[in-house]
């Protein structure tokens, strides 16, 4: 099992950037995805999530109406667009995935290498 994180950068506050997770070696709709991030200083917070069963998602509500995480099952590649960024949003984002749902990272038994993004005023 392998996860691999891409689409990280700097952007300027108010700008976008989409983040992809390319998933190996299982198919991702049998897991739950979910994106955490860690900015320096502080614990993994979960942003975004993806039920593998029926493809729900849910967001923190720091990112609500801003994020958008969504799933290419013939790619077998999971995204996060991210809009209207804040200086806030500043962090190392990791993709992670799980045969069951759960909202906390040490729930999640499969982590990707982690992306930074850099939000600037």
């Amino acid at each position: 099992v392998q996860l691999v994180e891409s689409g990280g950068g700097l952007v300027q506050a108010g700008g976008s950037l989409r983040l992809s997770c390319a998933a190996s070696g299982f198919p991702l709709e049998d897991y739950a995805i979910s994106w955490f991030r860690q900015a320096p200083g502080t614990g993994r917070e979960g942003s975004s999530w993806i039920a593998g069963s029926d493809g729900r998602t849910y967001y923190a509500d720091s990112v609500k109406g801003r994020f958008t995480i969504s799933s290419d099952n013939a790619k077998n590649t999971t995204y996060l667009q991210m809009n209207s960024l804040k200086v806030e949003d500043t962090a190392v984002y990791y993709c992670a995935a799980d045969r069951s749902f759960g909202s906390s990272w040490w729930e999640y038994g499969y982590w990707g290498q982690g992306t930074q993004v850099t939000v600037s005023s």
